[in-house]
């Protein structure tokens, strides 16, 4: 089974799902984004050395060790719950002992989304619907203040979009579709399951 080959591997515990019903209404459960879907996406989306990732509501902090092993790129994770915080920092002190040249790429933050300082480096963001879409909105719109602050090219990595998420990115930011990625072989009846891509490209 993936989920506990990656586990061991990374040597990181970020197993677990969270209720809907401990959770506020704009700021939806942990759940942790399945490694049959990551390796799915990466299959077809590539990341480099010096790209800044930053994963939106990143729980225990699956996606920032995952891409950090695979393409030694500098991962960042927000995460508001302190709890979750709190074993992000633990699995991250056990990943470093197997990936001790890393520790400066990978980073955590106890913070709300929408108040995190968007880095001039940043330039790429994950989010696994982690949120409402007004959280959502002011955390694009600090995306778009940092470009326009520091133009370089951005993509919005989403998985499971809500319809809302795609309904703002279309009609109300320039980010353009770049791709979609759909996870046939995991899930059948359910068209949301796939990751989008949306560019932003310092020449649009």
């Amino acid at each position: 089974m993936k989920e506990n080959y990656y586990e061991k591997l990374l040597n990181i515990n970020t197993a677990g799902n969270e209720n809907w019903n401990k959770t506020s209404p704009h700021n939806h459960p942990y759940q942790p984004t399945l490694y049959e879907a990551l390796d799915t996406l990466f299959e077809k989306y590539d990341l480099d050395e010096d790209d800044h990732i930053v994963d939106f509501g990143s729980g225990k902090g699956r996606i920032v060790f995952y891409i950090n092993h695979f393409f030694r790129c500098y991962s960042n994770g927000v995460e508001m719950n302190e709890i979750y915080y709190n074993e992000s920092l633990l699995n991250k002190s056990k990943y470093i002992q197997k990936h001790k040249k890393m520790e400066d790429k990978v980073n955590f933050y106890c913070n709300l989304s929408q108040n995190y300082n968007v880095e001039e480096k940043d330039n790429k963001f994950y989010f696994f619907n982690p949120f409402s879409v007004q959280i959502f909105m002011k955390v694009i719109e600090n995306i778009l203040k940092s470009f326009e602050k520091n133009p370089r090219d951005m993509d919005l990595i989403i998985y499971y979009p809500s319809d809302e998420y795609i309904q703002f990115l279309e009609y109300r930011t320039p980010f353009m579709l770049e791709s979609e990625i759909i996870l046939e072989e995991l899930y059948k009846n359910d068209d949301k399951e796939k990751f989008v891509i949306y560019s932003l490209k310092t020449n649009f």
